[in-house]
């Protein structure tokens, strides 16, 4: 389990900013993201040099997806007066083998609940495909790193 080593500070919650994440390191391999009041801890596998107190950023990565999936397949439900109960998301993902690291696919299997009409399956699927972070991946977002001084 991820302790806070002797001198290290735990990171502060920074304050509510609508669509910022502030990091801050804990210990091991393990950080702290804040988002809108909400705390999220990070951390790698054993194998990896974690802990494994949590999942990994790039498993936060494909879940996002799934949860994104998820999200709009029972917004759908919703709108055709239908039941969310039953509704699963699992999504699989692997790692690239060449350089740069990154992911090289994922697999996202939407589980409908019981008694989804059959004229609704198509519709479902259509609306889970467009999420949000499923378009971003598809028109990859401006990204900029840099060093705060």
């Amino acid at each position: 389990m991820t302790q806070i080593r002797p001198g290290a500070v735990a990171p502060e919650p920074p304050e509510r900013v609508r669509n910022r994440i502030d990091v801050g390191y804990v210990a091991g391999e393990a950080y702290t993201a804040y988002i809108r009041g909400h705390r999220l801890l990070v951390d790698q596998s054993a194998e990896a040099g974690g802990d494994d107190t949590a999942p990994t950023p790039t498993e936060l990565f494909a879940a996002s997806l799934a949860t994104c999936v998820a999200f709009y397949a029972g917004r759908y439900l919703d709108r055709h007066g239908l039941d969310r109960a039953g509704l699963r998301v699992r999504a699989e993902f692997d790692m690239a083998t060449d350089r740069p690291a990154r992911v090289a696919a994922i697999r996202v299997a939407v589980t409908p609940p019981p008694g989804l009409p059959e004229q609704r399956r198509a519709g479902m699927l259509a609306v889970a495909s467009h999420c949000t972070v499923h378009n971003t991946l598809h028109q990859p977002p401006e990204i900029g790193i840099e060093l705060e001084p």
